[in-house]
């Protein structure tokens, strides 16, 4: 009877140390299988611009400030580039240099399955166009609105070429000029296409940061990791278009 009594009393302590270790196990690879399932961050917009208006450094400044943000935010792995067309000899286009997709904002989100789908229907909105620290962009309803993105680029994510400048000298003016940007809100002044276009809305009334600011944007720009090569299951969330309220 003593002995029975003993085996019950090794059993129930055996029981409690497994148990609770058991737990620990199960919930430690449930953690780990949620952050394995997680997208990484492949696209942002910048939480801050360079502070000089159009004069971002050249395209090689501008993917650097994406650099810096992203490293700062934990994502520096990636090899991040602006989302920025320029002109004339040796100019690129924007759709170019951002690698081949999926794309997924700072909530892993995704934003587009590849570049076709970036310049058609993406889910680029108010609500999904991030920070690299996760938060939001003030659109046209806000104060200050800031939803003006610098691009210097047409819809389909190409250089212009039109006469005139539309990309702040190749995003190397701070003054003269003027460069072509996107709403990250879907928002303009008319139920337009254009209007609420992403990526190629209007022109800035100038280079300068203060010309920046009085069209409606600070100066900041759209950042993808161009390491990215293809080959997503899911499918991106269409951007919401609002009317003028």
């Amino acid at each position: 009877m003593k002995r029975a009594s003993l085996a019950v009393a090794v059993s129930i302590a055996l029981l409690s140390v497994a148990l609770p270790a058991a737990a620990a196990e199960s919930k430690g690879k449930a953690k780990a299988k949620a952050e394995g399932d997680a997208q990484d961050m492949t696209f942002f917009v910048t939480s801050v611009g360079s502070g000089k208006g159009g004069d971002l450094g050249g395209l090689a400044g501008a993917d650097k400030h994406c650099q810096d943000l992203a490293a700062a935010a934990g994502a520096g792995k990636h090899t991040w580039h602006a989302y920025l067309s320029t002109t004339g000899p040796g100019g690129v286009n924007a759709r170019d240099r951002i690698g081949k997709g999926p794309w997924y904002n700072a909530e892993g989100r995704m934003i587009a399955r590849d570049v076709n789908e970036l310049h058609t229907v993406n889910g680029i909105n108010r609500m999904t166009a991030l920070t690299e620290k996760k938060t939001k962009v003030n659109g046209r309803a806000e104060n200050p609105n800031t939803h003006d993105i610098l691009t210097g680029s047409k819809p389909d994510g190409t250089a212009s070429t039109e006469s005139g400048d539309t990309t702040c000298n190749n995003w190397t003016s701070s003054d003269k000029g003027s460069a072509l940007m996107g709403h990250h809100d879907r928002w303009g002044l008319q139920y337009t296409d254009q209007a609420m276009s992403w990526n190629s809305s209007h022109g800035s009334k100038g280079c300068s940061q203060q010309a920046l600011v009085s069209t409606g944007g600070a100066g900041l720009t759209y950042c993808f990791a161009a390491d990215t090569h293809g080959s997503a299951m899911a499918t991106a969330p269409k951007g919401k278009k609002k009317t003028k309220g």
